[in-house]
């Protein structure tokens, strides 16, 4: 790693590190830089619990336990200057043991972990808002196979063989190096997704997919995701006929589809769920307080928008959470049965057209402050 001096257009040398020499440890340093930020590992998740011991019979502990976006567990392990040669075998019998944890388990261990800390939380809320779901009913947590992420400075031989053999053989399985430098008493940290390397990480998944699928004489049903999926290219083709406000919106991997306001951090939202249908705003993108001062600004503007919308909506300001929504909604609806998409799609499409027509003039009114 270098700096570079603009003036002298020169690259200077940062002195390279060991986590022994700058006296950081395991738990007290690299566990909790994770903890705080799981940028570190590149991706988001949420963390759920750490130094987790709740194994039956048992006294180990895995150093954190988190949620991706998917939510599947992911076990984390950490080392700091050497992976040491258990590291694989650890990380494999701890995601064995969290194979069989229900969603309730996880959710009472979320729980657990949230109450010891400063902030506290609900973790009920806490998971509705990570995955961006209503109820908690809609939460999916840990239907998959468990995800393992092992960090250091340095990997052994061993331990990069064995990880890109679990990687073949469709393993989910990540080593990231974690390097510590210093440079005029201050610490900087790269890090670097070495399994799988991260431009070669798309095309081995499908290798290993590849295999997985050949050993299989039938195709699988067609999932929800298909469902959906098929489900939100018709809701686009009809609303984009009678509307240009989802007009640059493509179909997602996700329950819902969304589009700009105009403000940042403000969406109109279609929502479709095995349960209900809604339309909604939904706003979230910026801190909590200005969310939930611009929620209150506009919730002045409730009769006057109710009017022009011809119904009552549903205001939720969501206090615990970070965002706060207006909605509309229809239940009895499921978007898994093919009979009620006809239903469905024409309560969203009249209702999102009526229902942004009603509200936008109140919420510029509310941003100009």
């Amino acid at each position: 790693m270098f700096l570079i001096d603009r003036e002298k257009n020169e690259a200077t040398s940062i002195q390279k590190k060991t986590f022994q020499e700058l006296q950081f440890t395991e738990r007290q340093h690299l566990q909790e830089w994770i903890r705080k930020n799981t940028d570190i590992l590149g991706e988001s998740l949420l963390i759920i619990q750490k130094e987790f011991s709740g194994f039956d019979d048992t006294r180990e502990r895995l150093d954190l336990l988190a949620l991706d976006e998917e939510g599947n567990l992911v076990i984390i392990e950490n080392k700091l200057d050497d992976s040491g040669r258990d590291v694989v075998w650890q990380s494999l019998k701890y995601a064995s043991y969290c194979s069989s944890l229900t969603k309730n388990d996880v959710r009472e261990i979320f729980q657990s972990y949230l109450d010891e800390q400063t902030e506290g939380g609900i973790a009920e809320t806490i998971l509705c808002e990570f995955f961006q779901v209503e109820n908690f009913s809609e939460v999916i947590l840990n239907h998959d196979d468990q995800r393992i992420i092992m960090v250091a400075a340095n990997f052994r031989k061993e331990v990069t063989s064995t990880a890109l053999w679990l990687l073949e053989h469709n393993i989910k399985i990540k080593c990231i190096k974690v390097t510590p430098y210093e440079l005029d008493g201050n610490i900087f940290l790269d890090t670097e997704q070495i399994i799988p390397i991260t431009d070669a990480e798309e095309y081995l998944i499908k290798i290993a997919n590849k295999k997985q699928e050949e050993s299989k004489t039938k195709e699988q049903n067609q999932t929800r995701f298909n469902i959906r999926t098929e489900f939100r290219k018709e809701l686009l083709q009809e609303m984009n006929q009678q509307s240009d406000l989802f007009q640059n919106v493509g179909p997602t991997k996700d329950g819902w589809l969304s589009c700009g306001s105009g403000y940042s951090g403000i969406s109109y939202m279609f929502v479709v769920t095995g349960s209900y249908a809604r339309v909604e705003l939904w706003i979230i993108g910026r801190t909590q307080s200005e969310n939930k001062r611009i929620f209150d600004d506009l919730f002045e503007y409730k009769n006057e928008i109710e009017e022009k919308f011809g119904e009552q909506l549903d205001w939720q300001r969501l206090d615990e959470g970070k965002g706060s929504r207006v909605a509309y909604s229809l239940t009895d609806v499921n978007v898994y049965n093919r009979e009620d998409w006809e239903k469905i799609i024409k309560f969203l499409t009249s209702s999102m057209i009526k229902f942004e027509q009603s509200i936008k003039d109140a919420l510029r009114e509310v941003m100009r402050r």
